[in-house]
């Protein structure tokens, strides 16, 4: 049986708040003492779509907590995926819609790299 492991962490509102850490948590170390209870938040490891030394997109699981009920997909107490640059945290379909979307605009590049080929005379 594996044991639940916990994490104290310092809050400027209620002071040292100790919570259940869920396995897939990467930690906390860049936490903030004056960070509010109510924006305590889990983060796995960063999945990046990097192209050239910069990263188009960004997604980590999270959780916060102690999340006050609001728009959904700005996270909260059920773990989501948060995705950069599209700001939201995602729930799993609307995950494999992002991915879906994301296969069909690979298939328009590829049309648009076909097209700039047979312009080019199949040159580089």
């Amino acid at each position: 049986m594996t044991e639940l492991r916990t994490i104290t962490l310092a809050t400027s509102d209620h002071g040292p708040v100790t919570l259940q850490e869920p396995s897939w948590c990467a930690g906390h170390a860049h936490h903030d003492p004056e960070t509010l209870r109510v924006d305590l938040i889990h983060a796995g490891p960063s999945v990046d779509l990097d192209h050239r030394g910069a990263t188009l997109f960004s997604a980590e699981l999270v959780q916060s907590p102690y999340a006050s009920p609001s728009d959904p997909h700005l996270g909260g107490r059920t773990p989501g995926v948060s995705v950069h640059p599209l700001g939201q945290t995602l729930n799993p379909i609307e995950l494999y819609s992002l991915a879906a979307d994301l296969d069909r605009y690979a298939d328009q590049l590829r049309a648009l790299a076909d097209q700039l080929a047979a312009i080019r005379g199949g040159g580089q």
